[in-house]
């Protein structure tokens, strides 16, 4: 019998980078290769066009399995992540108690309870748990620093009499005295925050599988920070407290096994995935350089990650607040992805109220779709072996690894925080971030890009519009509403804002102006250009929730305005070509330059100077400053 196997691969000569290169430089047709498809991410590395095999030689995370030293592969060798779902119980243990119960039955694995240090007792414990299984379920609480230690030895207490192996629980109680001095602006000295940590540790050391000590670089997620930038600040802030725990007296390994990192998850998709592996494969290398000849084997078991991952509120919006859904989702299966141990995805209506019982629902079962219907939780790192993504991981442990180095050489993550160096980095980096939003370098859907035209917000805003995640943050240090108390009580806070807050800003004050600005498109010549033209500057004008009128076109400009002046028009946006514009645009002027209407040139010709001396000034196109043009405009109109 002949044998018909065919090798495909043999038919075909191998093509050498190169070759490949060479190819793709032809069909740019002149263009410089570096300058349009190297990508420069803002993380401050470059990314290339393509990969192939031979980018993968001499890179450290390919060398490990899942579940092995250095854990970039994962610190589990499997993919079962917590579902988890944040409660405020500062006011009300009974309440707070109900809801819990309901969402473990709606496919919850993990419960956040946050806390008032003043009503903390025994039996608020006892009844904020009731009923609760905590050997079947993770249970985290969030609260003042102050009364961690006190929290600890009543959950020990508590479970103890419930009858149950204390060694078996897991959890956390998330004591993070630098994150209430980058929120609140607690001066609080080097000895106290110590003193804190290593008291909650040894408070809770009949709890092992609880993560005391917690790393809440999520903060930094929602000021802006990119990936790298997140990483090498949250590595920093862990080490700072491995180091105070071991000076403290606390063994090397039950040190690393206390801290949990709370990480937000940026919408950056394939860079989030090689944040989180990137993140296990350093923390690894730092907890290992806190090695002695006693403890060797626990300290690399100890040196496994602990990551819960919150989906980020910076990028989150009010109007078309149903893309959320598409962030938080995008961001969710990132973390999943990359193997994190605990998720909770944010409620797409948290920006303008308090998240309703359909939204909660729906965060839940983001998270549950991924599981029962993708079956993210059935594969270790899928990212393993992709040119791109091990590149990608490799790249911002590079980048990060430089940043934590630049901040261990300057006195360490509580000396930056102390004399509010991280603070003005962050505040530095997220004034540059919001002009890149204003500039639409950095796209919004729905914001500063595609707006719902005719979206109306201002009767669904029930709460005051922040980016902060802990506006509003009570005595319990969680997410409540309580008001929120010691705030800047010494030491500069971190600046917290959402992307599209000024965008929204606007648009409000438009809805609330006596009326709608209009803006009229003059569509007049060249068909192609003018209809381009047309589409650009009505999301450009809608962006500030002004009514557009588009057109098919006019074969006057004094059509044009006739129509526009019917319509009502407050402005009358001139759209053609640019050779057109110098014949077009000064006919427009010359019966609009004393008229009640704002006239704008949808573009920038090379005329424009020309069109300028006739008095034309208002110009809108691809590189205008979207947010400053309409602020601009609005001052113009909405005085009328």
């Amino acid at each position: 019998m002949a044998d018909n196997k065919v090798n495909m691969l043999a038919d075909f000569a191998p093509v050498s980078t190169q070759v490949w290169k060479d190819k793709i430089i032809a069909d740019l047709k002149g263009a410089d290769f570096d300058k349009k498809l190297v990508w420069r991410t803002p993380e401050g590395f470059n990314v290339q066009p393509f990969y192939r095999r031979e980018d993968l030689k001499g890179l450290k995370t390919t060398v490990s399995a899942p579940g092995q030293f250095p854990y970039v592969r994962g610190t589990r060798t499997n993919n079962e992540w917590a579902i988890r779902q944040n409660i405020c119980a500062c006011k009300n243990a009974r309440k707070a108690n109900a809801k819990a119960l309901e969402v473990l039955n709606k496919g919850i694995t993990s419960l956040g309870f946050c806390l008032d240090k003043n009503k903390l007792t025994y039996n608020f414990i006892k009844t904020l748990l009731n009923g609760i299984y905590a050997p079947a379920v993770a249970i985290n609480f969030s609260i003042c620093a102050c009364a961690a230690p006190k929290l600890a030895n009543i959950l020990v207490r508590y479970y103890g009499r419930m009858g149950y192996d204390t060694k078996g629980l897991v959890g956390s109680i998330n004591v993070d005295p630098i994150k209430n001095m980058l929120l609140k602006g607690k001066a609080l000295t080097r000895e106290h925050v110590s003193a804190k940590i290593a008291e909650t540790v040894k408070a809770a050391k009949s709890l092992p599988g609880y993560r005391v000590v917690g790393v809440n670089s999520v903060i930094l997620n929602n000021s802006g920070a990119y990936a790298a930038q997140e990483l090498a600040y949250a590595l920093a802030w862990g080490a700072e407290y491995m180091t105070m725990m071991t000076e403290a007296g606390i063994p090397n390994y039950r040190a690393a096994n206390a801290i949990r990192f709370n990480m937000g998850i940026g919408g950056n998709y394939f860079m989030e995935i090689a944040k989180f592996r990137a993140a296990r494969l350093l923390w690894a290398k730092i907890v290992e350089a806190y090695k002695d000849p006693i403890f060797t084997t626990a300290l690399r078991n100890a040196a496994k990650m602990n990551v819960s991952a919150e989906t980020s509120r910076f990028n989150m919006t009010v109007f078309d607040a149903y893309v959320n859904l598409l962030r938080t989702q995008t961001e969710t299966m990132s973390a999943a992805l990359a193997g994190v141990d605990e998720i909770t995805v944010t409620p797409f209506d948290v920006t303008y109220e308090e998240p309703t019982e359909f939204s909660e629902r729906i965060a839940r079962n983001q998270q549950l779709l991924l599981k029962e219907e993708a079956h993210f939780d059935k594969v270790v790192d899928p990212a393993a072996g992709s040119y791109y993504l091990e590149n990608l991981t490799a790249s911002i442990a590079a980048e990060a690894w430089k940043q934590f180095l630049d901040i261990q050489e300057r006195g360490g993550m509580y000396q930056l925080v102390a004399e509010g160096k991280v603070q003005e980095h962050m505040a530095a980096n997220l004034k540059a971030r919001l002009a890149d939003v204003a500039k639409r370098k950095e796209v919004l859907l729905g914001s500063n890009q595609f707006p719902n035209f005719t979206e109306k917000a201002g009767k669904k805003i029930r709460k005051p519009l922040s980016g902060s995640p802990l506006k509003g943050e009570g005595k319990c240090g969680g997410n409540c509403s309580l008001p929120l108390v010691g705030e800047k009580e010494g030491v500069m806070t971190l600046p917290v804002a959402r992307a599209a807050e000024e965008f929204e800003q606007l648009r409000l004050e438009t809805e609330g102006a006596k009326k709608q600005p209009i803006a009229f498109m003059l569509t007049i010549g060249n068909l192609a250009m003018r209809i381009a033209r047309a589409q650009f500057s009505c999301n450009f004008l809608a962006c500030a929730g002004y009514k557009v009128i588009d057109n098919n076109g006019f074969a006057t400009i004094a059509e044009g305005i006739k129509a526009a002046r019917k319509a009502k028009a407050d402005i009358i946006v001139l759209c053609s070509s640019d050779d057109e514009y110098a014949d077009l645009a000064p006919k427009a002027w010359k019966k609009l330059q004393n008229a009640k209407e704002l006239f704008i040139v949808a573009g920038a010709p090379a005329c424009m100077e020309d069109l300028q001396k006739l008095g034309i000034t208002n110009f809108i196109h691809v590189r205008c400053n979207v947010l400053e043009t309409l602020k601009a405009l609005n001052a113009q109109l909405l005085k009328k």
